[in-house]
């Protein structure tokens, strides 16, 4: 019952199929070529019209599968491996209409009945396909669209409403801890949950934890803090935001600020003070600290909290401006510290054990390390800040085994102690902070955090039920695009990276994933300092095109020059 269709323009699939017939699951076009020696540019022009033509064909789960002889496509898949310039550059090709690589197979002419290799050289002649691959490819979820998003919460004195920020949009009430949720981060937290519960009698608190602080935290760098901005004839009062009463708040109005003073206080309003601007929650350690300040705990009791935080820092894999923290405050008698801390650490061991019990192509250890033996640099983002808020007794860390080699460990967790004279001169606390995310990504193997907030229902299906798996990239080897920026820093101004990292990180809808600084000197008769810093831009889990990076670049050059001190070259 098949039809049989001759002479069809691959580059106008629409042109040859009615309107009812155009919904096709599979599109098949193997080894595509111009004829004679057209070289790699003519042919990659031929794969960008037939994967523009497809669109307009294909069904939503539909897949187009592309072969091309060894070494054509430009992947890591092939082998060997062509340079790129001289490639057909497949993927990059592919992301231009919208497909993502999700599968490459090698290509087998045996398997298809009735297949038949020939046209080499536009001759009747079969050319040699040994070493081909098959190329499948998958619609992509389109780029986010930013639009200004207004919300509003309701509080015993009235509402407040603030503007959520464009880099933050995207992550706004996601609900990954909610009790109907399947996502890894609730998994992980569920299960240590359940583990700690068997070594201590345990209380969650998370029902009135607010996400946003007035004031300041003591020690902490102001430009790793998301200042917010509420309405002044609405704000709320001290109480009801110390009381949690404003618990609603999801996300506020970020203030991309260029005045700081020399000990980085950022002024956010002119004529206002800093103790009453507000801020997005950077830690659930506050929360932790005042429910031992108020007296409101049960020695030997084990206190949970968990939610989002919120951080500017530098772009890399493993640096998360919102991630999910679950913190353990537990007041014991003094002298058992150690003991206490211990149990917590054994039950943390044996819940991520049993989580990854399933996971068996690599191994994980998790061991608990003093903070004294690491320098300042050897630290993570997530390390780095908490050791800001407070001093550190140890380091929780976690690092992946994989055939017979052990890769670079990370910090997932710390644990502090402190001691309350004025609450009891007979107890002393134990503080402990994990980072769920990490932990997710570390136990799943995802190597990139924006996987975890991705909005492509590919990655939730292959957790069903909560249950954790090895995580199976569904975008396979996405191109990826250099672009550099050079411009002035006026003689005696600092240089914000991280304001600098976050003004990428908004632009780009995180699609920057290394910012590197590869080039700087100083003009001796102005004292100006030129830096030149090279971006790259690559999207873990959608299309994206050159055309579309050359906009965020010239877009992330405009901003740069009206949120910081700086004078392009």
């Amino acid at each position: 019952g098949a039809e049989v269709v001759f002479s069809v323009d691959c580059t106008k699939l629409k042109d040859y199929f009615l309107p009812g017939k155009r919904e096709f699951d599979c599109i098949y076009f193997n080894f595509p070529h111009c004829g004679r020696k057209s070289g790699v540019v003519k042919n990659r022009e031929l794969l960008a019209h037939f994967f523009h033509s497809s669109v307009e064909v294909l069904t939503e789960e539909g897949e187009v599968h592309v072969a091309l002889c060894n070494g054509q496509g430009g992947t890591p898949a092939d082998q060997p491996r062509r340079e790129w310039h001289n490639s057909w550059q497949i993927v990059a090709v592919a992301a231009g209409a919208g497909f993502i690589l999700s599968n490459v197979h090698p290509f087998k002419a045996e398997t298809i009945p009735g297949y038949k290799c020939t046209g080499y050289r536009s001759q009747d002649k079969s050319f040699c396909v040994e070493g081909a691959l098959n190329h499948i490819f998958t619609r992509s979820t389109p780029l986010p669209c930013f639009k200004p998003m207004i919300c509003e919460i309701e509080l015993e004195k009235g509402k407040v409403s603030f503007e959520v920020p464009q880099v933050l949009v995207d992550k706004m009430n996601r609900g990954f801890l909610e009790l109907s949720s399947n996502h890894p981060v609730r998994t992980v937290k569920d299960k240590l949950t359940a583990e700690l519960s068997q070594a201590f009698p345990l209380q969650n608190i998370d029902h009135c934890l607010s996400l946003f602080h007035q004031g300041h935290i003591n020690g902490v760098c102001h430009s790793n803090i998301f200042w917010i901005i509420l309405s002044p004839e609405e704000t709320p009062s001290t109480e009801e935001v110390s009381n949690g009463l404003a618990n609603a708040v999801l996300f506020s109005h970020v203030d991309f600020c260029r005045d700081t003073d020399k000990n980085r206080w950022v002024n956010v309003q002119e004529g206002c003070h800093i103790s009453n601007q507000y801020y997005l929650t950077p830690s659930l350690l506050p929360y932790a600290q005042a429910i031992i300040e108020r007296g409101a705990f049960v020695p030997g009791t084990l206190h949970v909290l968990s939610g989002p935080v919120f951080r500017k820092c530098l772009i890399t894999p493993y640096s998360m401006p919102v991630f999910h923290e679950m913190v353990f405050v537990c007041a014991v008698s003094r002298g058992t510290e150690s003991s206490c801390m211990q149990m917590l650490v054994n039950s943390i061991k044996t819940s991520i054990h049993s989580l990854h019990q399933t996971l068996s192509s690599f191994k994980l250890n998790i061991s608990l390390q003093e903070a004294t033996s690491f320098e300042a640099t050897e630290l993570n983002d997530f390390a780095a800040f908490e050791s800001q808020l407070g001093k550190i007794q140890y380091f929780i860390y976690m690092e992946i085994e994989t055939s017979g080699s052990c890769e670079k460990g990370s910090c997932v967790g710390v644990i502090r102690t402190a001691r309350y004279e004025l609450v009891s001169s007979e107890l002393a606390v134990v503080f402990a902070s994990l980072n769920l995310d990490l932990v997710a990504m570390l136990i799943c193997g995802i190597s990139d955090w924006r996987m975890l907030w991705t909005s492509d229902a590919r990655f939730l299906r292959q957790f069903p039920r909560g249950e954790l798996r090895l995580f199976k990239n569904f975008s396979l080897y996405p191109p990826s695009y250099v672009h550099d920026v050079s411009f002035w820093v006026p003689d005696g101004e600092q240089f914000d990276e991280v304001a600098f990292h976050t003004i990428a990180r908004q632009v780009s809808g995180e699609t920057v994933v290394c910012i590197r600084l590869i080039d700087s000197f100083q003009q001796s008769e102005s004292g100006r300092k030129s830096l030149c810093y090279r971006l790259t831009f690559q999207c873990c889990d959608k299309a994206l095109s050159c055309r579309e990076v050359a906009e965020m670049q010239l877009l992330f050059r405009k901003e740069i020059t009206q949120r910081l001190p700086v004078t392009l070259r």
